[in-house]
């Protein structure tokens, strides 16, 4: 080995082999981010699917929940293009009119040309010529008579430019408006799928409070849903094992205690620690919160769950190194995918009442060596 590293310190080593560890050591790192993905996407449909089969409504509650935040997706997407399609028509509009005061400029000059070709006379050259004129009038006649008729079918040209503009404008305005109808219809269709999926999600609730009316149906449901997110974590914890996210040596999330941000405004309903039913208990807190309104990382992390759990709704963990994890649950729709790296106050979801709640609310807990922490002491101020 010492020969061999001899070797290589005397050989000349070329500048692009430099560059080569890095790249190899981004390309290791790229791959083990796609077996995570993959090793967390079977965590999460064994998971999914033993948290589920022994419950109907559950099931059904996915599906509709699940579709509702698609067909949201969607809507914002149609939404946003029918903006941008709106933008390039206005766009249009003004080019258009542009090349309207354009045409009507050329209009003018060609009118301003045929007036001083009037005044100068209507007296050809050649004529002035043969009409023993005086050669040098004659020649600056001619002159006259060129450069007026040069300038004319500029404008001439000018004009037949302008009037093609305008077609072509007119044609892509038109374009435009038959795809922002288009636009229209299909959020027309979204909209529909969306109520759709509400109303069957209602039906679904209200199935569910009929069944957990008992406090021995609801205690064993909130048992089952607990035992599915423990875990849950258990298997993100050993799939994550082999890959630890970067930990920033300059502020690890364990120094944050007492100084981070709410992740969502509102008001604390749910403290950690009071009861639930029976022997549950909050493992972390519930806040109530307007529907559609951001949710927020609270330090910098790496995306490990984003999917509808039971109990928890549209769920996102974030794994912040060190054994700490953040999760944010009961969301109406997702922004962030597996695998993401985020910043602290980057926009990880939006607030919403999946998993069954009965209102719009985020539930955040902080989990550290999979013990769920008290999170209120760690925020800079003592509620939303």
């Amino acid at each position: 080995m010492a020969l061999l590293l001899l070797a290589t310190a005397a050989s000349p080593v070329p500048a692009p082999a430099q560059s080569r560890p890095e790249a190899r050591s981004e390309a290791k790192t790229e791959a083990d981010l796609k077996r995570l993905q993959t090793e967390i996407q079977r965590i999460r449909s064994q998971v999914a699917r033993d948290a589920t089969e022994k419950d109907r409504i559950a099931r059904s509650l996915r599906t509709a929940e699940q579709s509702a935040m698609a067909a949201r997706t969607e809507l914002q997407r149609l939404q946003g293009e029918r903006g941008e399609r709106e933008q390039r028509r206005d766009a249009l509009a003004v080019e258009r009119r542009a090349r309207e005061r354009e045409l009507q400029r050329g209009r003018d000059s060609l009118a301003a040309q045929a007036k001083a070709a009037y005044v100068m006379g209507r007296e050809d050259p050649l004529r002035m010529l043969l009409d023993d004129a005086d050669p040098a009038v004659a020649d600056r006649l001619g002159t006259y008579h060129a450069f007026f008729g040069r300038a004319r079918a500029e404008q001439v040209a000018g004009i037949e430019a302008a009037v093609l503009g305008i077609t072509r404008i007119d044609a892509g305005l038109a374009e435009e408006q038959r795809e922002i109808v288009r636009l229209e219809q299909r959020k027309g269709t979204e909209v529909e799928r969306l109520d759709a999926a509400r109303a069957e999600r209602g039906k679904l609730l209200a199935q569910l409070t009929a069944e957990s009316s008992a406090r021995a149906a609801s205690l064993q449901r909130m048992q089952r849903e607990q035992a599915a997110l423990e875990r849950l974590l258990r298997e993100l914890r050993r799939a994550a094992a082999a890959q630890q996210f970067p930990a920033d040596g300059k502020s690890p999330f364990a120094a944050m205690r007492g100084k981070l941000a709410w992740p969502t405004p509102g008001r604390l309903t749910s403290r950690f620690g009071e009861r639930r039913a029976g022997t549950v208990r909050w493992d972390g807190v519930m806040i109530a919160a307007g529907r559609g309104t951001p949710v927020r990382a609270v330090y910098r992390g790496r995306v490990v769950y984003a999917d509808w759990l039971a109990g928890l709704g549209l769920l996102l963990i974030l794994d912040h190194g060190s054994g700490y994890l953040s999760l944010y649950g009961h969301n109406e729709q997702l922004f962030r995918a597996v695998g993401d790296t985020v910043a602290p106050g980057d926009t990880l979801a939006a607030v919403g009442d999946s998993g069954g709640r009965p209102s719009p609310g985020l539930y955040f807990e902080i989990r550290q060596a999979a013990k769920p922490l008290d999170p209120v002491p760690w925020f800079g101020r003592p509620s939303p």
